[in-house]
């Protein structure tokens, strides 16, 4: 069966919370749309894929802020206990209790560059990362789908075989009776039985199967096996078609698959690196204004009063002329410009410019990988399509003509003109293309969203109708 099994495969560390509305405290019904929804939303793929993309939301930020003023504040208070300056030079020297409070404004003025390219480099990354989020969500919003519609399909042929099973009971009732007419031998009874008897074993396996996807596809969204999930979305298979052929004929759509994008965004960043690294051959040159206040008290106590040097400050008993301050608060302004040029840094310059042009190529190699990727992707979908779209004519067509064979042959049987090995022959011959024509239906529909997320369009939902079980 062509089923995307490697999808399936991808979803093996898939973990979403319980979903639906819950009608027992051990059973959970779920749709469609709810699981891909829940999904989407709360898995843990999802999670660490928005966390990163919260990642490089911080660092646009920061660097953004890199090229932005800097106020910042700084208080000190110093008290010193012992002097050895005031002690060896003069008094003058000898101050106990030190305040000082300063606002610093810095505004870089010049960094060779490095602040827009800076910018630059984290918004591509942060692209990347939306680009990435986004072909995930179309990856595991595929991978649900699939999961879900193996659950029904397992229901469908299990459904299939029980019709089959009765068709056997049915046939060796008949036989029985006409046994009981004459009109049959003990043998044909014997063989009736016995097919009824070996088309057992496939009902059980049937059914086996069908409790096995549900385990499966709990286990993908996170729901205990010792609940009971119930869906209530099933196929429209009479709209498959029209949807399936609706993606196909959306061929207009350029190459953008989301993952394409990413790789041009990481190449871009790289690009920025490059500018980056170079920037460190340039001069850097920064402005800064500092404004403050000083007070250096002669006792103990914090200063409430501004700043003034006067007589009247001196104590009693000073010599006349003598000029003291007040103990309060003294303004300190200055302002500059710092430039800074690394004139021998070791090489460290050189070893930067080097790793980022070598970034920068690995960057421009992923990117055409990705594109060989990406247009083999599509035109692997696109073939897979075309054979998907053939099977599924051909076993409808082929589902229809096996009943109608299986009617005729039971009509002849039941006239005397047949033989069970033919009712038997045209039995098998309807199970079987009952089941692939189950298969081709649930494969054409995978095949065209596919087709959808290899051509960077969004991943429909599949027609469906609401059920109650």
């Amino acid at each position: 069966m062509h089923f995307k099994l490697r999808h399936l495969l991808l979803l093996g560390s898939l973990a979403t919370p319980v979903v639906g509305v819950s009608q027992a405290t051990d059973t959970l019904r779920l749709s469609l749309s709810d699981a891909i929804t829940r999904a989407l939303r709360e898995s843990d793929e999802i999670k660490l894929a928005s966390a990163a993309v919260d990642v490089t939301e911080a660092a646009v930020t920061v660097s953004r802020a890199a090229g932005l003023p800097v106020l910042r504040f700084s208080g000190n208070y110093t008290q010193v206990e012992r002097n050895a300056r005031a002690t060896i030079v003069g008094q003058i020297f000898g101050q106990n209790y030190n305040y000082t409070t300063n606002f610093n404004l810095s505004q870089p003025v010049f960094q060779g560059g490095r602040i827009i390219a800076g910018a630059r480099a984290a918004g591509d990354v942060r692209r990347a990362a939306r680009y990435g989020l986004a072909d995930l969500r179309a990856i595991i919003s595929i991978n649900i789908q699939a999961a879900y519609l193996l659950v029904l399909l397992n229901r469908h042929l299990a459904e299939i075989q029980e019709s089959n099973m009765k068709l056997a009971e049915d046939r060796l009732a008949l036989v029985q009776r006409l046994e009981a007419a004459g009109r049959a031998a003990r043998y044909d009874v014997l063989r009736a039985r016995v097919e009824k008897t070996n088309l057992e074993p496939g009902l059980i396996e049937a059914r086996n199967n069908v409790q096995l996807a549900l385990i499966e596809l709990g286990r993908f969204l996170n729901v205990p096996t010792t609940r009971t999930l119930v869906l209530t979305s099933e196929l429209d298979t009479a709209a498959v078609r029209n949807v399936a052929r609706a993606i196909a004929a959306d061929s207009s759509r350029p190459p953008v698959r989301a993952s394409l994008r990413a790789a041009e965004s990481m190449l871009d960043a790289r690009h920025e690196g490059v500018r980056i690294a170079r920037a460190d051959f340039l001069p850097t040159i920064n402005a800064f204004f500092q404004t403050g206040y000083t007070a250096l008290p002669t006792t103990s106590g914090f200063p409430t009063v501004w700043g003034r040097t006067s007589e009247a400050a001196c104590p009693a008993g000073s010599p006349a002329g003598r000029v003291c301050q007040n103990n309060g608060w003294y303004p300190d302004r200055s302002l500059g410009v710092q430039v800074t040029w690394f004139l021998f840094d070791g090489l460290r310059a050189k070893g930067n410019m080097n790793l980022a042009q070598a970034q920068e190529r690995v960057a421009r190699t992923q990117l055409e990988q990705e594109r060989e990727t990406v247009f083999t992707e599509q035109a692997r979908a696109l073939a897979e399509y075309s054979r998907a779209e053939a099977t599924y004519d051909a076993q409808r067509q082929n589902a229809e003509e096996a009943e109608e064979a299986f009617r005729i042959a039971s009509l002849r049987f039941e006239r005397g003109l047949g033989t069970q090995l033919e009712v038997t022959d045209a039995q098998l011959a309807l199970l079987t293309a009952r089941s692939n024509a189950a298969r081709g239906t649930v494969d054409y529909y995978l095949a065209a969203a596919e087709l959808a997320r290899a051509r960077g369009a969004q991943v429909p939902l599949p027609p469906t109708r609401e059920i109650s079980r």
